[in-house]
């Protein structure tokens, strides 16, 4: 049987707190799960500082309230990144998002970086996986038992689509797990188009990039494979393989979500498809946004959840397709669902 998916869409006369209320009454079977003490990590991400499209705290606390109404014990979570930015480490991370509203007064519950200060909670899991055989991620995983996973949609310099998929593959990645996954990504620069303005060489958060004979040369040998300076350089003078290095990207990120889902009990996903933006919230600054505000769904899996949600944002446009060519997003659905992430049919519930 396919597995359930539940649509609320925004409209002009409903919030997104009522929206959201409204899904949560829906998943009431699902949460009671979560019973009496038994503690829930909640996985969200704060955006970088100048970020503003990104799940509110007042979202997320009616989350928490709810799951309070079952006796459990929630918290928030999220993990360090590799990228440049306020995230590096945890405690710029928590006071960004103290500055953002996550703090424990206004959440209700406490909000945590789960891989340590520097991000170097990080214990390897043996896996049987094409391209990875081990996986590194935070000594949380191996003793979670409940998660409940709220993602932003968003499109993706490199996948095109990101939303639960990569939020618990990446997202729930340690730091090393992070590199790991970028590692097949490896940009180039086409020199004819490069004016050596110097963005890519100031966001490389390893400096792997410098000015040599006058245009940026990128170091494959130093390059992590985040991808920021494809997003840095406005002349189009950063090129990446699409056709197989964001495929591999996007492979491992499903393997990592496979292997992290595959210990914890029990599980719910959330995709709050509003505020879409052509890159991810890893980004600092506001993108436009690329299709209208949509609504929130909810599934317990989290391929039917990925897939639902982009099917109904595609309806009119394929957004997410329109600088990736190599369609990386599809490749990755395929791909998860022949490692056993999820199913690729589902059942919409419109509510």
């Amino acid at each position: 049987m396919a597995p359930n998916v539940y649509f609320k869409p925004l409209s002009g006369f409903l919030d997104r707190n009522s929206c959201f209320e409204a899904v949560l009454k829906a998943l009431k079977p699902d949460l009671e799960e979560f019973g009496q003490g038994e503690i829930v990590g909640i996985k969200a991400t704060i955006g970088e500082s100048k970020e503003s499209r990104f799940i509110k705290p007042q979202l997320i606390k009616l989350l928490v309230q709810r799951l309070k109404l079952e006796k459990a014990k929630p918290f928030v979570f999220d993990n360090n990144v590799i990228y440049k930015g306020m995230r590096q480490n945890a405690v710029d991370h928590l006071n960004l998002a103290y500055q953002k509203g996550f703090s424990p007064q206004e959440l209700g519950c406490p909000f945590i970086i789960a891989d340590s200060v520097f991000g170097t909670d990080s214990q390897a899991i043996k896996v049987k996986f094409k391209n990875l055989k081990e996986i590194k991620a935070p000594s949380l995983i191996g003793v979670l038992d409940n998660l409940v996973v709220a993602s932003h949609v968003t499109g993706h310099m490199l996948a095109g689509y990101a939303a639960s998929i990569k939020n618990v593959g990446m997202g729930m990645a340690s730091r090393a797990g992070k590199q790991m996954q970028h590692s097949s990504v490896k940009p180039h620069i086409i020199k004819d188009n490069c004016v050596i303005c110097g963005c890519c060489i100031e966001i490389c958060p390893v400096n792997a990039i410098s000015a040599k004979d006058d245009k940026a040369f990128i170091d494959s040998s130093v390059c992590l494979g985040c991808g920021e300076c494809l997003s840095a350089c406005k002349f189009n003078a950063v090129s990446i393989n699409w056709q197989g290095d964001a495929n591999i990207l996007a492979e491992r990120t499903a393997e990592y979500a496979c292997a992290i889902l595959s210990r914890i009990k029990r599980k719910i996903f959330l995709n709050f498809a509003f505020d879409i933006t052509k890159e991810c919230d890893c980004l600092a600054g506001n993108d436009p946004k690329i299709v209208q505000d949509c609504g929130i769904f909810a599934s317990r899996d989290i391929l039917a959840l990925d897939k639902a949600c982009f099917d109904i944002l595609s309806v009119d446009k394929d957004a997410f397709a329109e600088e990736q060519k190599t369609r990386t997003h599809l490749h990755q659905f395929n791909y998860a669902k022949e490692i056993g992430l999820g199913s690729l049919e589902y059942n919409l519930i419109r509510l």
